[in-house]
């Protein structure tokens, strides 16, 4: 019997998660929740129904795993402790500060339900956090590095979209080469921000609008722009469809230690992305935990989890018999 895969939300996120069920054969999208008018929503796949997000929870019996596909700001924290209730749930819940409340809410919410929920599940937070994890354990005296890009962050093109005289833009965060070498080399340097990533944006104006003013108030933008080394380029409405439309993105996630009785010999392991798109790759992570979810509640095991939880062999199609004859 296939997965039953259920999707809410249907953006970027959810257009990927289905596409990622299309490629895996041992699932099959049974519905696609939406907040917009269900009739106006046209998804890929044949003969599978849209409906209202309100009729979610009647659909309870149908669905083995609901993915959330909504944003972190304020979605997520309200939607997977309570969808929980009826489905186990992914979501992709990415802001750091917040997770272990987040945890702690769904994490009530699912042992009162009896289903599992795994959190925070992508590239960062998720694969890049199981890197991190993995390497902190095997260098017990070492250093964390993370970097990201270059790629289109959609926050922080969102930002200068907000900003008056901005008609469209797109923001590119880009690692500073000379960090990124210095940490493969084991040097173990101290980074500031600022030195870490550089961020390129690339701008079409209001017509007649002041483009120094908005230059001005991208580069002093603080939590955003103001801490980092900021290019604006302003550029064509057709040049930014034609050069920028895509939504690529990537990173490095690095620890450099030491072995040894005096720590005489360096080591440095590294984990890196590079992605067309962001959304059809955090789309296939999350598939790819939708069928541990989906394992591990058949085992009994209830409550909410994170990557950290969940066994590698739990993520894959195969048996435990061919992951040792051809994986191991």
């Amino acid at each position: 019997m296939k997965i039953r895969i259920g999707i809410l939300g249907y953006g970027n996120l959810g257009r990927g998660i289905e596409c990622a069920v299309k490629q895996n054969d041992d699932m099959e999208l049974a519905a696609v929740f939406t907040r917009r008018d269900p009739s106006t929503v046209k998804i890929l796949t044949e003969g599978v129904p849209v409906y209202p997000v309100s009729e979610a929870p009647a659909m309870k019996d149908k669905i083995d795993v609901m993915i959330l596909c909504g944003g972190s700001a304020t979605d997520l924290p309200e939607q997977t402790p309570e969808y929980v209730k009826y489905f186990n749930v992914i979501d992709s819940f990415d802001t750091h500060a917040r997770i272990p409340e987040h945890f702690e809410n769904v994490d009530a919410a699912a042992k009162s339900s009896g289903k599992t929920a795994i959190i925070s599940v992508g590239w960062d937070p998720g694969m890049f956090s199981l890197n991190r994890l993995y390497a902190n354990a095997i260098l017990a005296d070492g250093k964390d590095y993370t970097f990201w890009g270059k790629g289109v962050s959609q926050g922080h093109s969102d930002a200068i979209r907000r900003v008056n005289g901005v008609k469209d833009a797109k923001q590119y965060t880009v690692p500073v080469e000379s960090a990124l070498e210095a940490v493969r080399s084991g040097k173990n340097p101290e980074l500031t921000t600022r030195e870490k990533h550089t961020r390129e944006c690339f701008v079409v104006a209001e017509e007649g609008a002041d483009k120094a003013a908005i230059e001005n108030e991208i580069k002093t933008m603080p939590n955003y722009f103001s801490d980092y080394d900021t290019t604006v380029n302003f550029i064509s409405e057709e040049e930014l469809k034609e050069k920028h439309s895509g939504i690529p993105h990537g990173g490095f996630v690095i620890r450099s230690g030491r072995t040894g009785w005096n720590g005489e010999n360096k080591h440095v392991i590294e984990y890196s992305l590079k992605l067309d798109s962001n959304p059809e790759f955090t789309s296939s992570v999350l598939v790819a935990y939708a069928r541990a979810a989906y394992r591990m509640n058949a085992e009994g095991q209830s409550g909410c989890k994170t990557v950290f939880d969940v066994a590698p062999a739990m993520l894959c199609r195969e048996s435990g018999e061919e992951l040792r004859k051809h994986l191991l």
